[in-house]
């Protein structure tokens, strides 16, 4: 078996719209098709691929996920990126994304990868996920 590429990330929020819309309205992506769960969340898109699986979770009842996902379901424990430090995504246009990450008051910094010729910016989205934007010069 060898494997081909990364599918896509899923996230757990209680912070369902504030974080579909940052990846909707910050980064670009699409709100498309997903399967008719029985659990609220959004599947979003970059092109014809949903990259990202957002779950809802009730902070009062997590348990209507438990047997569908299994877990960590506390909300309290849904802040971060846990083990896994960041996201990363090849971008174009970073003052496009820089200028919007301004305009909604969203900390974000930036880097030069050495000996690589690629420029990143850096930010998080609601659940303090780190996400890293990769842009080839």
């Amino acid at each position: 078996m060898s494997l081909a590429s990364l599918d896509h990330c899923s996230i757990r929020t209680v912070k369902l719209e504030e974080t579909r819309n940052f990846y909707v309205n910050i980064l670009g992506m699409t709100d498309g098709d997903r399967p008719d769960f029985p659990f609220p969340g959004a599947w979003l898109y970059i092109g014809d691929v949903a990259v990202i699986h957002l779950i809802a979770v009730d902070p009062k009842d997590p348990s209507g996920l438990l047997f569908h996902l299994g877990g960590e379901l506390s909300a309290e424990k849904l802040q971060g990126s846990g083990a896994v430090d960041h996201i990363a995504f090849q971008a174009k246009n970073p003052e496009q994304l820089i200028d919007r990450l301004k305009k909604n008051n969203c900390a974000y910094r930036e880097r030069e990868v050495p000996n690589m010729n690629i420029f990143q910016v850096f930010t998080e989205d609601p659940n303090g996920v780190m996400i890293e934007l990769n842009y080839s010069n």
